[in-house]
């Protein structure tokens, strides 16, 4: 077997001096030990979701960007949750949008956008490419471009209902509130159907947002909304309106559990639009 000189050289050094190896596992376990229970937990608000059904159809690798945080499915090929926080828009020049759509190392590269091809389905974006753009910079803009923050919507949705709504929470949500965590994911019934172009991506039936308003006393408010597939793209966007409770019990995980009871019980029941619109 023919050995590979980087490979064999970094071998021979280990073996060389075992203190490196020493300093690796030392440096990659603080590195890890910092990601676990500080940098993850600053991109979330009030815990990271977590499943309530066991199986693999509720398990996520948790991939953590610049802006937002994704709790990514390798088995159904979608993010099934993405958070971030969003504050008023800044009067700045709006930033070129990406031409391109990048597969997402931490996948393995699995999913590329020639998936999506000819498949009937947009790529739709979790985590909003304008919005993150506007708040956080051009280097989170594009990591909104990564496939592990697309899911398939139909162009109907994507582009009409789906943009309506991340207007909103951008331009008016936004001058309610002193700032405002999104959690939004797709959700899917028990009939699994996946993209004529790709067999890695399962496609959802339909999609939900929630928001939690932290308003400047520091009391909150919270709204969320599950929207269909084949939502028409007239539909006045009240008449999706939900509580958290039917979004944890049809996505199958447990939103912010970090609170106290008292409080994620009464947030959770809200269906409430005043204060909002």
């Amino acid at each position: 077997m023919r050995k590979s000189p980087l490979a064999y050289s970094f071998l021979t050094l280990l073996i060389k001096y075992p203190k490196l190896l020493l300093i690796a596992l030392l440096l990659g376990g603080l590195s890890y030990t910092y990601e676990l229970f500080v940098a993850r937990d600053t991109m979330v608000f009030q815990g990271i979701p977590k499943a309530t059904r066991d199986g693999l159809q509720t398990f996520t690798r948790i991939f953590r960007n610049d802006a937002f945080m994704v709790g990514y499915s390798d088995i159904r090929g979608n993010p099934l949750w993405v958070v971030y926080k969003l504050s008023a828009p800044k009067a700045s020049q709006p930033l070129k949008r990406p031409e391109n759509f990048t597969s997402d190392w931490r996948n393995f590269g699995v999913i590329g956008t020639s998936d999506y091809t000819n498949s009937g389905y947009d790529r739709g974006h979790m985590a909003p490419n304008r919005a993150i753009a506007q708040l956080y910079g051009k280097k989170a803009q594009e990591e909104t471009f990564l496939m592990t923050n697309i899911t398939p919507q139909k162009p109907s949705l994507n582009q009409k209902l789906w943009q309506r709504l991340e207007s909103l929470e951008f331009e008016v949500f936004t001058q309610k509130f002193k700032s405002v965590w999104v959690y939004t994911g797709p959700l899917f019934n028990t009939n699994v159907k996946r993209l004529k172009s790709s067999y890695w991506v399962e496609i959802p039936d339909a999609f939900y947002k929630i928001y939690v308003g932290i308003q400047a006393d520091g009391s909150l408010k919270a709204l969320a909304f599950v929207i269909p597939q084949n939502a028409k793209a007239n539909t006045p966007l009240e008449k999706f309106i939900v509580n958290i409770d039917t979004v944890e019990k049809s996505s199958g995980f447990d939103f912010l559990h970090a609170l106290d009871d008292g409080i994620e019980n009464e947030l959770e029941k809200q269906t409430q639009k005043e204060g909002w619109f």
